[in-house]
């Protein structure tokens, strides 16, 4: 039975609420998943406060349209659900953990980021950058390197001394 008028309107405005404060937006090709790997999927992400949403892509594209998002819209095959977020990050980090062990059945095929339409492999970039502890750590390694070879170096002028 076809969605009236009326549900189709429904549909919009709750994609539309749920995409305005959305920061980061990841679409997810998803196809022969299973209900019991798709509860998974949907709460993992609703732990990382990630909200989760299949939607008809006529009504996704329409709910986009008011956004004013700049770029190409990629190419959207099959089914598809959205992903989104106020971290910019979570979202595609989260689908991208999924997809890990799910990599027949759930694909990123593009999103939206910084109001910006981004294709497949540019959310897959975004969704491999490293958690912030992680980029601290690195961070605090670099500045590390030359002070820990300069006492490395005083060491050994020291021992050729004494």
């Amino acid at each position: 039975m076809p969605i009236t008028l009326e549900k189709k309107k429904e549909l919009v405005a709750g994609l539309e609420s749920a995409l305005k404060s959305a920061k980061s937006v990841v679409f997810v090709k998803f196809d022969k998943l299973t209900v019991a790997d798709n509860n998974t999927l949907r709460r993992s992400l609703q732990a990382d406060g990630v909200g989760y949403v299949v939607a008809k892509k006529t009504l996704l594209k329409r709910a986009l349209s008011t956004f004013g998002i700049t770029g190409d819209a990629p190419e959207i095959p099959g089914q598809i659900a959205v992903a989104y977020s106020t971290d910019l990050l979570a979202s595609a980090r989260g689908i991208f953990g999924f997809q890990k062990g799910h990599k027949e059945n759930v694909a990123i095929v593009g999103g939206v980021f910084e109001g910006k339409y981004m294709n497949a492999s540019e959310m897959l970039g975004i969704a491999t950058i490293p958690p912030m502890q992680t980029l601290r750590g690195m961070f605090v390694n670099v500045i590390n390197s030359p002070i820990q070879g300069f006492a490395s170096v005083l060491n050994q002028i020291a021992q050729a001394k004494g």
